[in-house]
């Protein structure tokens, strides 16, 4: 019997929506950052509207992941310095039973935090782009849900908040320089290239760009989909291996 049809992934998601309920800040910065974010964007290049065209889809994609990533590292941490991890793992609940709570539940966050971010940014904010919208939203969906799952991975190697915290300029800052969204990828010298075709931003930042410069749907497009899809897998599984009790 697998974990979904036992409902320990479900009570493990709904504990976490509940404490999740309970901090408003959280969920501010959830949900709401990444808008205001996106709207100070806009209007730092209120005169240059192509150039927001350019970019603002790729942010669209990466401010959800940042955000994300932050807070689920810290949230796992939390779980492990208060005992809680602990004493959940002396129940019948396994690692991955537990990591699958966090990322169902922080999946229905990534789900409205997708949905808000997409209509501000195609509504209020005029962004312009050439393919499908609904896979607009799909890719920004993917990129948070991408960010919860190396949030989740890296909790693991950390032993205090400040360290989880140290972990987003260490983990994510790298790839934001070498995703191509300040130097075509291609202009980068063959060593950062070939660094940034291992690096999951680099296809979340890709699939934006087609979108805004495409029509339709592409086989790149997919495969940029399907490559967020399968580092986010990934880093859960790697998240389940590595989780510890408690810290060091």
């Amino acid at each position: 019997m697998t974990a979904l049809h036992t409902g320990r992934t479900p009570a493990t998601a709904r504990r976490v929506l509940a404490q999740l309920r309970s901090d408003p800040r959280t969920v501010a910065l959830l949900l709401v950052v990444p808008c205001l974010l996106l709207t100070l964007l806009r209007y730092m290049f209120d005169g240059q509207p192509q150039t927001f065209d350019r970019i603002g889809a790729a942010l669209l994609g990466v401010f959800p992941l940042l955000v994300m990533f932050l807070v689920t590292s810290v949230a796992m941490l939390r779980e492990r310095t208060t005992g809680t991890l602990e004493r959940l793992l002396t129940m019948p609940l396994g690692k991955l039973d537990l990591l699958l709570g966090y990322a169902l539940a922080f999946g229905l966050v990534a789900l409205v935090q997708a949905a808000l971010a997409s209509a501000l940014t195609l509504g209020l904010l005029g962004l312009d782009v050439a393919g499908p919208t609904w896979l607009l939203f799909a890719v920004a969906l993917g990129d948070g849900l991408l960010g919860m799952a190396l949030g989740l991975l890296v909790s693991a190697f950390a032993t205090t908040e400040f360290q989880a915290v140290q972990f987003l300029p260490a983990v994510i800052l790298p790839q934001l320089l070498l995703c191509g969204l300040f130097v075509p990828r291609e202009n980068m010298a063959p060593v950062l290239r070939w660094a940034s075709d291992v690096l999951p931003l680099s296809y979340a930042v890709d699939a934006m760009t087609r979108l805004t410069g495409t029509a339709g749907v592409s086989g790149e497009l997919l495969g940029d989909l399907a490559v967020i899809a399968g580092s986010a897998l990934l880093a859960l599984a790697l998240g389940a291996a590595t989780l510890r009790r408690r810290t060091a």
